[in-house]
């Protein structure tokens, strides 16, 4: 956040030497650049048992899970519809996120998952009469989450044994190995936004800086015990997403 902050800034500064550099309608933008991708830093109660009701022990209360930031390349595709008004796809080569699990007594590598984030959004552009050219959009994103994999350390009989599941009522002694499995992480659907500012270098070459918020929200789903035991965490991943990026203008 703090680096996309001191970019805009920059930018800012940048445009009080502008020369009135602007896209219209029409025009077609590509931009490429680092794009780091921070999800929400809260913890999600993982659950497992017959009726997925039940925390898990491995003895030192119930664990959660969290999902680790990544950066990654990411692309823009910004279509012109007049020089206020833009439509925005955002790509990216797949993002991978590590997910950790909070045992109370300390954090465990749980496992990792790829995933892509397709965003199309509006853009609205303000009239600067100068290089520097803020914006601001609104739109939708597509998560698709793939390649979901258990450290390999949490599986098999020598992993970590579940002490116990508890309803919040009853705790049921396990005993048992975790032997995580069949890790899946359903895809998502939800809405984003963002700020953002072009400085023009010229009438085709452009850097650019944004931060969006993009609501993201995904159940995991896996098998513990040999299979056994169903479980489920369901995470607000929510991501704040920063991008640094050099455009080019067609």
């Amino acid at each position: 956040m703090k680096k996309s902050l001191l970019a805009l800034a920059v930018l800012t500064t940048l445009s009080g030497t502008a020369l009135a550099a602007g896209n219209k309608a029409g025009d077609f933008l590509i931009r490429g650049g680092l794009t780091n991708v921070n999800p929400d830093d809260q913890d999600a109660t993982i659950y497992a048992g017959a009726n997925l009701n039940n925390t898990v022990n491995l003895g030192a209360g119930a664990i959660t899970a969290s999902v680790e930031d990544d950066t990654q390349l990411g692309l823009n595709f910004v279509y012109f519809i007049d020089s206020n008004w833009a439509v925005e796809l955002l790509a990216a080569t797949p993002f991978n996120h590590d997910i950790t699990v909070n045992t109370g007594a300390g954090s465990v590598n749980l496992g990792e998952t790829k995933h892509l984030p397709p965003t199309l959004m509006a853009l609205y552009y303000f009239d600067t009469n100068s290089n520097f050219k803020p914006y601001v959009g609104a739109g939708i994103n597509y998560t698709i989450f793939f390649d979901d994999k258990f450290n390999s350390a949490l599986q098999g009989a020598n992993s970590p044994a579940i002490v116990s599941i508890s309803d919040g009522t009853t705790t049921t002694p396990v005993g048992a190995p975790l032997d995580a499995n069949d890790l899946d992480l359903d895809s998502s659907w939800g809405l984003s936004a963002q700020i953002g500012a072009d400085y023009h270098i010229d009438d085709h070459w452009s850097v650019n800086a944004s931060v969006r918020y993009i609501d993201i929200d995904t159940e995991a789903t896996f098998t513990a015990v040999g299979g056994a035991v169903p479980g489920k965490v369901s995470v607000d991943v929510d991501p704040i997403v920063v991008s640094l990026m050099v455009g080019y203008t067609f």
